[in-house]
């Protein structure tokens, strides 16, 4: 696995999602597995539209200092890697309109085309109460992705985990979900607007 490649991969597409407003200043993660018991993941301190080498960090599965260093998110990442073998990319991030459409509905059903054959409905996962969602959020997590053979968990109020085999795929399928869940905000927004 080329390292050297895969950072710049992982740099570009954390620039994408910064300027489409998925990540935050200090806000999201992303990851790439290079080994069996290896990924590379984003540090603390990243910042998404300038990610870097001295931005990505590579954690073995049995933790040490580096695990200090690392993303916040690292133990979901970790557990995603370590029990779903397609898991090759994972990404956490908070897409606007998703994230404001998770919070009214239980699903979502895309009216658009590319949404309908690319996506299909998709359950919001109600984490319950935010205040040990973090104490929950790793085994939660891991465990609604195999349970539901799905690649996609939209967490009401939170964010948006994903993973996959190919990280394009990755990035294609989480900007079709919110260019989707626009749509369906912007549809609802008409009903009793006068148009004449």
């Amino acid at each position: 696995m080329n390292r050297t490649h895969l950072k710049k991969q992982l740099s570009r597409l954390s620039l994408s999602m910064f300027r489409k407003d998925f990540f935050g200043i200090y806000h999201g993660s992303i990851s790439a597995k290079t080994e069996s018991n290896r990924f590379i993941i984003n540090t603390k301190e990243a910042i998404f539209d300038a990610i870097d080498d001295s931005n990505l960090i590579e954690l073995y599965f049995k933790k040490d200092y580096r695990w200090h260093q690392a993303s916040i998110d690292s133990k979901i990442h970790y557990l995603i890697y370590s029990q779903i073998s397609d898991a090759k990319f994972v990404s956490f991030s908070m897409p606007p309109f998703t994230t404001a459409y998770s919070l009214d509905h239980n699903i979502i059903s895309p009216k658009d085309y590319f949404g309908h054959k690319e996506i299909g409905s998709i359950e919001i996962f109600d984490p319950r109460e935010f205040d040990d969602w973090y104490d929950r959020a790793e085994s939660e997590i891991s465990y609604y992705f195999q349970t539901n053979k799905t690649n996609i968990i939209v967490i009401r109020g939170y964010g948006v985990y994903s993973f996959n085999r190919d990280l394009h795929e990755m990035a294609k399928q989480l900007a079709i979900l919110e260019k989707s869940c626009r749509i369906l905000m912007l549809d609802s927004s008409k009903v009793g607007f006068n148009f004449d």
